[in-house]
């Protein structure tokens, strides 16, 4: 069976999505419509930007979305996914892919989440942190004994756990997790504190919008990061998307149980191949590819 999974932020570079639009006229199509929608131009900025520009929030998101879904709808009849998932903002563009959720309709979204992100980051000074080499089990303890609030928020691959907090309590945990034999704990460029309890705000400006869009069920399960576990109902998919912004990115069990349900390989479908090195991490076995556009 086969497995198509999606990026999420930190996937983006300069020139991303440019071979789409200069060869294929649905491509140029798709992002002049975004373009139009977003009353910038985003391809401009993904094409010739810098990289100061793609770190923006409101631009990295949006941008990882299209690169994503524009190139899913450009393999037309070459993307047959059995299963799909994508990484936090990757869910996003996975739903639009198995045609649960309209093209405009998620880059509204998508635009919509990143801007309440950003808002969220700028009430609180916080941050993120990558922890390598302990077990979940003991990143999620220490975090816990820390008197701030520090969350695990990326379960990427066995091994590596990226936490999410206050920028005391970051400072905090990152010092007690190199105690207890973390190989390495990494503070993060990132603006904020994504998938703990101080994107609340983001959460609350957010329901509305995803609770009033249509969506319906996709054309194959979504295993979703709140549970790990795959969806086609679409009430459900809803809240799940509602949730995802405070709750962990569930990476590794979601790999573990598409591999369950019978994944023989898995396609990342955007910028970079960030998934692809995670789900070998996971099960060093298992058949990755890079979706392309033929020429």
């Amino acid at each position: 069976m086969k497995a198509y999974i999606f990026p999420g932020q930190g996937a983006q570079f300069v020139g991303m999505g440019k071979d789409l639009y200069e060869q294929s006229s649905l491509a140029k199509e798709l992002f002049e419509k975004a373009n139009d929608l977003l009353g910038f131009r985003i391809s401009d900025l993904m094409f010739s930007g810098t990289e100061d520009d793609l770190k923006k929030t409101n631009v990295t998101q949006p941008a990882i979305f299209l690169h994503s879904v524009i190139l899913a709808k450009v393999l037309g009849e070459d993307f047959k996914p059995n299963m799909v998932a994508g990484h936090s903002l990757g869910e996003f563009s996975a739903l639009v892919a198995a045609e649960a959720l309209g093209f405009e309709d998620g880059l509204k979204l998508v635009a919509a989440r990143a801007n309440a992100m950003q808002k969220a980051c700028e009430l609180q000074p916080s941050s993120m942190a990558a922890i390598l080499g302990l077990a979940d089990e003991v990143v999620e303890n220490i975090c816990a004994a820390v008197g701030e609030v520090v969350v695990a928020a990326n379960y990427n691959c066995p091994g590596q756990l990226v936490i999410s907090g206050t920028v005391a309590g970051i400072d905090v945990a990152c010092e007690q997790l190199t105690k207890a034999g973390a190989k390495r704990a990494l503070k993060l460029n990132v603006g904020g504190a994504f998938h703990s309890p101080l994107m609340q705000p983001a959460q609350d400006e957010l329901k509305q919008a995803i609770e009033e869009t249509y969506i319906v069920s996709p054309i194959c399960s979504i295993y979703q990061n709140v549970t790990a576990l795959p969806y086609t109902d679409a009430s459900t998919i809803k809240q799940n998307l509602i949730t995802q912004l405070t709750a962990p990115v569930r990476w590794t069990q979601t790999v573990q149980h598409m591999i369950a349900d019978g994944a023989t390989s898995f396609t990342e479908v955007g910028p970079g191949n960030v998934l692809q090195g995670l789900v070998k991490k996971v099960e060093r076995s298992m058949e990755t590819f890079a979706a392309c556009l033929a020429v």
